[in-house]
């Protein structure tokens, strides 16, 4: 085995458990000869949780089965039942407890490995060794998903930032609705041109800001939307009115959407419109008598 001491474990920390004080200088003289790591040492299991719960960084725990009080198969349980401590990989070594049963019994409480004494010193350390190494590649994983994940949050938010100006930004009015017609989101556009606040505006009906004579027309027209939206999906360049909140009539060239969900069902509706005051509109039969008059 090669005396020199492993530097890539360097910052990992291990507890041992063991009430032969014997045994635990062999263990940290055997470990810190090869590895340049921390130790802990527990004489009991109650002295292990306390020491366990104190430092949630604990990389690995090797751990005596036969203790007084509460012996490594106790111990091992109290530690999986602790949000802190259950994650931590627990390797039993004992020279008692050698039979199946007992083994599985271990494995029965989340041990990890299950090592008999007498063991070879090569083997502990490239046990250890194993589990540092598995540890280290799961850190690496998730560093590398973390910045994934951060990445892909800077790339949302950036993007989320050029949709939200060039809906602060764009000249046409944008008012989203429920399935119902009911206003959930809107532009400024669209509150400077009818004359509300954003919060007035929320949770209005649509047919409450379109030119229509009441209520039962409202609605009906609002029925037809909708049914027009799930034959078509989507309805462009229609003439109506809308009527501002100091009860001005404001022509408007009007385009809506249907949002459907992955049931085909109406999820929201998009709609748009454009401000067509000042606009004068010429229609076939009079364009074709300025023709005549110009010829």
């Amino acid at each position: 085995m090669n005396k020199t001491i492993d530097k890539r474990y360097n910052g990992f920390k291990l507890l041992a458990v063991d009430d032969n004080q014997h045994n635990l200088f062999t263990l940290r003289s055997l470990v810190s000869k090869h590895m340049d790591v921390e130790i802990l040492e527990a004489e009991s299991g109650r002295q292990a949780l306390e020491l366990a719960r104190a430092n949630p960084d604990i990389d690995l725990i090797i751990l005596d089965v036969q203790m007084p009080e509460m012996d490594g198969f106790e111990t091992a349980r109290m530690l999986k039942l602790y949000k802190k401590t259950s994650e931590i990989p627990v390797i039993f070594l004992t020279a008692a407890f050698k039979t199946e049963e007992f083994q599985q019994k271990g494995y029965d409480v989340g041990a990890a490995d299950y090592l008999l004494k007498p063991i070879d010193d090569n083997q502990l350390l490239n046990k250890i060794s194993t589990y540092f190494r598995l540890i280290e590649k799961e850190r690496e994983l998730n560093r590398i998903l973390e910045q994934k994940v951060a990445e892909r949050t800077a790339e949302l938010h950036q993007a989320n930032q050029h949709l939200e100006n060039i809906l602060r930004y764009m000249g046409e009015a944008l008012l989203i609705l429920t399935p119902q017609g009911a206003i959930k989101q809107v532009n400024p556009a669209a509150c400077a041109m009818l004359g509300y606040d954003e919060k007035e505006l929320l949770g209005m009906s649509i047919g409450d800001v379109f030119e229509e004579e009441g209520q039962e027309q409202a609605n009906a027209f609002m029925g037809m939307w909708l049914e027009a939206l799930i034959r078509a999906g989507a309805l462009r360049d229609i003439e109506a009115a809308f009527i501002a909140k100091n009860g001005k009539r404001v022509p408007i060239l009007f385009s809506r959407t249907a949002i459907v969900d992955q049931q085909g069902d109406i999820d929201e509706i998009i709609c748009i419109a454009k401000n067509m005051s000042g606009y004068c509109r010429v229609d076939e039969a009079d364009a074709t008598n300025r023709e005549s008059q110009i010829s």
